[in-house]
């Protein structure tokens, strides 16, 4: 039998660190169902593990290429992605270090100063001993209880520090003895909000905090002394935190989660709940899908925007005031939340806006971005061949309004996910506005805009994004340079289509904002819906049913961009046999379309095998993608979707009229956007 070939220091490393995450997962595992009294025993065994991540570290820091005995490929990027891995695991048994400490509070452990900061030195021992001897032997004097009231006036925000603290988890702020902090929020749980002259914000506890001498002299007493009832620092006792850890768990999902993640220092200041994911999220009235339906006139008696053109055996095309392509190129100096929160999703959202109201459907286009910078956002300039269609960072924005207000609203959104409750979220992480016509009247020049983003919500006037960038800014011209240069920034181009664009775009509904790479898509359905409503309809004063699956679904691929996707690779496929001729001849294309979305899509929409779709959920459109992916392979193979549909392998939705039939007047009568 041949000699197993040897490991290298790399691979060691690697083997030993998913021995290390298998007892990091049975522990907190068994933490989550252990007794109060086997919480020691627990305690124990996290701090030797903890011990044994940080050797793993310090071994995967010494390594070197060359002590590898063979070529190793990516070896930058795998020793990276270890460090990563080690300090997840380095940083959950910090958490539950502290929440056993927590659970442990009225035991007596030797070094318990030790388990809930670290390894200390005998001499912080010493200090806490003598501080436990000086509370049993002495009594509070009256004076010192009242400069513990002075402490919790409402009334006193500035404090200073009398011993120093180093921050137990995410969230708190180290500071130094002496140094003096602005208190913003006083918590009943003896964790306070505090700023320290670096902008800086963090909780930290009350009982590290005495107030300034001149504060003492200024100011009368007022609160009730807070109960102190564990650990000691300098001489100083610290009230146990209860918004910490499991506990932080039912606080986050019973309060506002940004707050909590805004306080606990995981976002900046300046991010907010997403309003246009809310918006979209409440109904169909700021979906594509929505916009798409043909518009009606005041009278309701024919179509505003869906007019025939006998000449040309079509509709008309329409052109409206607002014709534009806006291409998305980068953001920049956009802030990353903290290790707290995984991102699932980076993108912007964007929509037509005037100031007080959304007058379209809003589009999203998602961000990619390295991990060495992950304050850089990027788009794909122009969405070809398999690349998903909501990496096109083109797209088209059209509008009849007349709104002198009217603009684009730009949204940058992560949709993300809380490490320790599991609970998603959108935020925003910045807004900007591109007003598109001046106070004349005139249009805005076509070229590259950099656009500053603000904090808050679009309603919300004067917020930074990140306001410590400024804080952290000195009061020198330099330094005030500089700051704006931190500043979070959109790059956008504006410009106008070309004459093929916009013959192409006069297709369209008179109000939509959508991505470049699918639009002839949507001119064959806009065609499509022209021939079955004005020409072939036997009476324009009949509102029967019209059997058409592609009317009746082809909306709903606005909802579910990886079957745009699919439909747009099938298309692709199916013109590169088309001959010159045909590809003239405007009835022909519209018959192999609807031949190609037979055999592509709807099929799929019918399937009980593919997932329902669900925005920024990874493994659902990895799954997704897969049964796509083999249904179009099956179906080219066997030259159509025939053999998929009557086999009996497969098994799909109960029949419903509704996947056959198109409702004109249903669809119409309460689509009536911008009125």
């Amino acid at each position: 039998m041949a000699e197993r070939r040897a490991r290298g220091p790399l691979q060691r490393v690697q083997r030993r660190s998913r021995e290390l995450r298998a007892q990091v997962e049975a522990l907190v595992a068994e933490s989550a169902a252990a007794a109060l009294g086997q919480r020691e025993a627990l305690w124990l065994r996290c701090t030797q593990l903890k011990k044994l991540v940080e050797e793993n570290t310090n071994a995967l820091h010494a390594l070197k290429k060359a002590d590898e005995p063979a070529p190793v490929g990516n070896y930058s990027q795998r020793k990276e992605e270890e460090e990563k891995l080690l300090l997840k695991l380095s940083q959950q048994l910090q958490k539950l270090l502290l929440v056993l400490d927590q659970d442990n509070v009225t035991k007596n452990y030797p070094g318990d100063e030790e388990h809930q900061k670290g390894p200390r030195a005998e001499e912080g021992n010493e200090e806490e001993e003598e501080s436990e001897d000086e509370e049993s032997e002495e009594e509070d004097t009256e004076e010192e209880e009242d400069v513990e009231k002075l402490l919790d006036n409402p009334n006193v925000r500035e404090c200073v520090a009398v011993g120093n603290f180093d921050a137990q988890q995410e969230g708190d702020l180290t500071f130094v003895k002496g140094e003096i902090l602005l208190i913003h929020d006083k918590k009943a749980d003896g964790w306070w909000l505090a700023e320290n002259s670096k902008g800086e914000r963090g909780l930290v506890p009350r009982t590290y905090l005495a107030v300034p001498k001149e504060e003492e002299e200024s100011h009368e007493e007022s609160e009730e002394h807070i109960e102190v009832v564990d650990e000691t620092a300098d001489g100083t006792e610290i009230k146990k935190r209860t918004d910490s850890h499991w506990s932080a768990v039912r606080a986050i999902t019973e309060n506002d989660t940004v707050e909590v993640l805004t306080t606990t220092g995981a976002v900046p200041a300046g991010f907010r709940p997403s309003m246009l994911s809310q918006l979209l999220e409440e109904g169909e009235e700021f979906r594509a899908s929505y916009y798409l339906q043909p518009e009606l006139t005041p009278s309701q008696l024919a179509f505003k925007d869906l007019v025939w053109n006998s000449e040309r055996n079509t509709i008309h095309p329409r052109p409206t005031r607002v014709s534009l392509i806006v291409t998305l190129c980068s953001c920049k100096m956009i802030p990353f939340p903290g290790t707290g929160v995984r991102v699932l999703s980076r993108h912007v959202r964007l929509c037509l806006f005037d100031g007080s109201r959304v007058l379209s459907n809003i589009h999203t286009v998602r961000a990619t971005w390295l991990p060495k910078n992950p304050q850089t956002w990027t788009f794909s300039p122009r969405v070809m061949g398999i690349l998903p269609s909501l990496l096109d960072g083109d797209s088209f924005v059209r509008s009849n309004s007349l709104s002198s207000d009217i603009g684009i609203l730009f949204e940058l959104g992560i949709t993300y996910r809380c490490n320790l409750t599991g609970d998603r979220g959108e935020l925003s992480c910045g807004w900007a506005f591109l007003k598109l016509f001046t106070s004349s009247g005139v249009p805005i020049p076509s070229k590259m805009y950099e656009l500053v983003l603000s904090g808050g919500t679009p309603y919300e006037r004067g917020i930074e994004v990140d306001p410590s960038i400024s804080r952290r800014a000195g009061s020198g011209v330099f330094q005030q340079f500089m700051s704006l240069r931190k500043q979070p920034v959109l790059l956008v181009k504006v410009k106008s289509p070309s004459v093929h664009s916009k013959d192409i775009l006069n297709f369209l509904p008179e109000t939509l904002v959508g991505g470049m790479c699918y639009i002839h898509l949507l001119v064959f359905y806009r065609q499509i819906l022209g021939d079955a409503l004005l020409k072939d309809r036997m009476s324009m004063q009949s509102t029967d049913l019209i059997c058409n699956p592609v009317l009746a679904t082809f909306p709903q691929l606005l909802d579910q961009p990886d079957l745009m996707d699919a439909l747009r690779s099938a298309w692709a496929d199916k013109e590169r046999t088309l001959k010159r001729i045909e590809k003239r001849d405007q009835e022909f294309l519209k018959s192999a379309f609807v031949l190609v979305y037979h055999d592509s899509v709807f099929p799929l929409l019918c399937s009980t095998f593919l997932p329902s779709y669900k925005w920024a959920e990874e493994e659902v459109e990895l799954s997704r993608w897969k049964v796509i992916h083999d249904f179009l392979r099956r179906s080219q193979e066997n030259d159509g979707a025939l053999e998929y549909l009557l086999s009996s392998e497969n098994v799909h939705r109960a029949f419903d009229i509704s996947e056959l039939a198109y409702d004109f007047l249903g669809e119409v009568s309460e689509n009536n956007p911008g009125q």
